[in-house]
């Protein structure tokens, strides 16, 4: 029978403090000798290294469990993505949450300064009413404060995702005068302008292209509510 080198370590420790005792005085030691005894062991113990994991198995068997893995991680990537940490559940469902709230709105009247259902919407009061009551903080009223807003992250015009927002420039390139927000597959939703209702747009279209200044990210696990 072998023995671990925590458990040898131990008996050596105890046959050492045995034997610096007198002869029968290891049945008469007192309590105090007796916990300074454990404390000795378990000093030793402490020290002791923790046994290195073996993989057994040779490379046949290794070579399996490396495409098991690699079969669990197709199934399930968002056990083992850092793009998906753990509150993304809750923010895929926020941003859906907004999108919901957008698309309510369809066929309403652009309404200049408009930011409620009741009254009709202007192009930026769309995204301060769908999105406010979801955001932590409170998101600026105008398209160009909210293209400047410092919680929106940058978005690359190949990696856009449904809820960004879209800026342009209509009128200047200097700033931005028009914002929508994406849905995916190059559609967005927007209130356009005066005598417009609001609509789902092609953002692929000329006009658009020539007038978009970038996409921009603020539904974000650090910028959302808490769930609670």
């Amino acid at each position: 029978m072998s023995l671990t080198k925590p458990l040898l370590a131990g008996l050596l420790i105890t046959a050492i403090v045995a034997a610096s005792l007198p002869p029968g005085a290891a049945a008469k030691t007192t309590p105090r000798q007796r916990m300074q005894n454990r404390l000795l062991l378990a000093k030793v113990k402490a020290k002791s290294p923790a046994p290195t994991p073996v993989i057994r198995g040779g490379s046949e068997a290794k070579a399996a469990l490396r495409a098991q893995n690699r079969a669990i991680l197709q199934r399930h990537p968002e056990w083992f993505s850092p793009s998906f940490p753990a509150g993304s559940l809750h923010l895929q469902s926020v941003v859906e949450k907004a999108i919901r709230r957008l698309q309510a709105q369809l066929g309403k009247p652009y309404v200049w300064g408009g930011e409620t259902p009741e009254e009709g919407f202007d192009c930026s009061g769309l995204i301060f009413y769908a999105f406010n009551p979801l955001l932590a903080a409170r998101l600026p009223r105008t398209a160009n404060e909210m293209y400047h807003y410092r919680q929106a992250r940058d978005v690359a015009d190949n990696d856009l995702k449904r809820g960004d927002l879209l800026f342009f420039g209509i009128h200047s390139r200097d700033k931005a005068d028009h914002v929508g927000v994406y849905l995916g597959n190059n559609r967005f939703i927007e209130s356009p302008r005066t005598g417009e209702q609001i609509r789902i747009s092609d953002l692929s279209d000329a006009f658009w292209q020539a007038r978009f200044l970038g996409g921009k990210r603020i539904l974000l696990n650090s910028t959302v509510r808490t769930p609670g």
